[in-house]
């Protein structure tokens, strides 16, 4: 297995702030930072098939702010969907990281970043939540139904362009 983050290779100062599990809890990991870096409703075609859901919530992390527990990497599986591969070896990112056994869904790893899925994560209270919440939604036009909450509505990715229009309640 790899020895970089989030794999291994993190400093003896890491400090975890939270924990996060897949269903079953055979993969588990720790995050180091009270909140991300941003956080996104996703509308996209990918997403909504990938999660069985009209949109997914993601947040963006440096991947130096996880840490696998010892023994998740013997429950991983990698999917690439640039090749469309699935392994149990670990790919060059970006990749799509599973829970062999349950099949949930654990991360987005890149190069230099992690998406995190905040639905894993353990959070000790509203107020600690409340700092993970969505500030936008992006691939909008692509979205299964309208949320009419007030945040920006890329059409695209953020800042890619303007933002649409709020949908009206019907």
């Amino acid at each position: 297995m790899a020895t970089d983050p989030p794999y291994a290779g993190l400093p003896d100062d890491f400090k975890p702030v939270y924990t996060a599990s897949c269903h079953c809890g055979r993969v588990q990991y720790e995050v180091a930072v009270e909140k991300p870096l941003d956080a996104k409703y996703c509308h996209c075609k990918d997403c909504q098939r990938l999660h069985g859901a009209p949109f997914q919530w993601a947040a963006i992390v440096n991947k130096s702010d996880v840490r696998f527990l010892p023994g998740v990497q013997d429950h991983l599986e990698f999917y690439k969907s640039s090749t469309e591969t699935s392994s149990k070896t670990r790919p060059d990112p970006p990749s799509k990281l599973t829970c062999q056994f349950c099949h949930s869904l654990i991360m987005d790893e890149g190069r230099k970043m992690c998406m995190l899925f905040p639905t894993l994560i353990k959070f000790p209270s509203k107020d600690a939540l409340a700092l993970w919440q969505p500030t936008c939604h992006i691939f909008y036009e692509e979205r299964a139904c309208d949320i009419p909450d007030g945040k920006p509505k890329w059409p695209r990715h953020k800042d890619d362009g303007e933002p649409m229009r709020e949908p009206t309640p019907a």
